[in-house]
C-alpha cells in the first residue's frame, strides 16, 4: 500500500490495541476496491480520550473505531449519535462529516447478523445469560431485546454497570423481564440451567491463560455459548465444547461490525468474504 499526501485516515482507538485485527481486514479491503484509505491503530489511555477526539477533527481523520475500554466514555466527545447507537448507549463507530463527530454502533447489528446467519439461532421467545455489561454488552443486551429475547439474565462483577444496562432495557422494551444476578459462580449455576443462550461479554479469554469465565460443570450439551473475544477459542468456548455444546465466538461479529462501519466511512460495499478471509488468516498466525 502506498500512502500518499490525498490519502484517507481512518483507525482504531482503544487500551490496548495491539491485538486488534481490524488494521489488516479493513486495509486489505482498501486495497482490493482501490480505495487510497490507509486504517491505523491508536493506542489511546482513558486520560486522553477527550484529546484524541478532538484530534479526529484536527487531523481530518475520516472516521474511527472504538473498542475497550471507551465505548461508552465517547459518547459525550460527539456531536452527535445515530438512534441504535443511542438506545444502545454505546459507540463503536465514529464518522467525521465534514467536522461533525456522528457516532454509530455496528456493533449490535453486527452481533445480530452472526449470531442469525452463522449460528442459527433466532432470540424471539429465548431466554438468555450475559455476563459483562459494559460496552460490548449493552450491545448484545439491546439488540437481543430488540430481537424478542424475552427473558434475560445480566452479571458484571462491577454491579452498577448491571444496573446501568437492566435500567437502560427496561426504558426501551418494558415487555422483556431482566434480572440482574450476582458476579458469583454459585449464582450462576441455576440461572444458566434455565436459559437457551449463554453469551460472554468481558474481556476475559482474550489473552493466553485466561481462564473461563463460567465453570465447565454449569455448562450443558444444548446450551448455545457466545463469546465476543475474537482473537484466540477462549477457554469457555473450549470448555462448551466438550461438553458437545454448539458455540460462536466473535469473529462474525467483528467482521459484520466492521462491513458496516467501512460503507458508513466509504460509502461502499465492503468485500466481506476478503475481509473474512484475513481475518481467519490472523487467528492462524498467532
Amino acid at each position: 500500500m502506498l500512502i500518499k499526501g490525498q490519502t484517507q485516515t481512518v483507525g482504531i482507538f482503544g487500551f490496548p490495541v495491539k491485538h486488534s485485527f481490524s488494521p489488516p481486514m479493513h486495509n486489505a479491503a482498501f486495497e482490493k476496491l482501490g480505495l487510497d484509505f490507509v486504517y491505523l491503530p491508536f493506542c489511546v489511555q482513558p486520560d486522553d480520550l477527550p484529546e484524541a477526539v478532538k484530534a479526529i477533527k484536527a487531523l481530518s481523520i475520516i472516521g474511527v473505531n472504538i473498542t475497550v475500554p471507551h465505548k461508552q466514555k465517547v459518547i459525550e466527545f460527539l456531536d452527535k449519535i445515530d438512534p441504535v447507537a443511542e438506545m444502545i448507549g454505546a459507540v463503536n463507530t465514529i464518522h467525521n462529516q465534514q467536522g461533525k463527530l456522528v457516532g454509530y454502533n455496528t456493533d449490535g447489528t453486527g452481533f445480530i447478523n452472526s449470531l442469525k446467519e452463522e449460528g442459527q439461532f433466532k432470540p424471539l421467545g429465548k431466554s438468555a445469560f450475559l455476563i459483562g455489561a459494559g460496552g460490548a454488552g449493552h450491545a448484545l443486551a439491546l439488540m437481543l431485546a430488540k430481537e424478542g429475547i424475552k427473558k434475560l439474565y445480566l452479571s458484571d462483577v462491577i454491579g452498577e454497570k448491571s444496573q446501568v444496562l437492566f435500567n437502560r432495557i427496561k426504558k426501551y422494551f418494558n415487555t422483556c423481564s431482566v434480572e440482574i444476578v450476582d458476579f458469583k459462580e454459585e449464582c450462576f449455576s441455576d440461572k444458566i440451567a434455565e436459559v437457551d443462550i449463554l453469551l460472554n461479554a468481558t474481556p476475559m479469554g482474550m489473552h493466553e491463560g485466561d481462564s473461563s469465565v463460567v465453570k465447565e460443570n454449569n455448562l450443558r450439551k444444548d446450551l448455545f455459548v457466545y463469546d465476543v473475544v475474537y482473537n484466540r477459542e477462549t477457554a469457555l468456548i473450549k470448555s462448551a465444547k466438550q461438553k458437545g455444546a454448539k458455540t460462536l465466538g466473535g469473529l462474525g461479529m467483528l467482521l459484520n461490525q466492521g462491513a458496516l462501519a467501512f460503507k458508513i466511512w466509504t460509502g461502499e460495499d465492503a468485500p466481506k468474504e476478503l475481509m473474512k478471509e484475513i481475518l481467519q488468516k490472523q487467528i492462524n498466525i498467532r
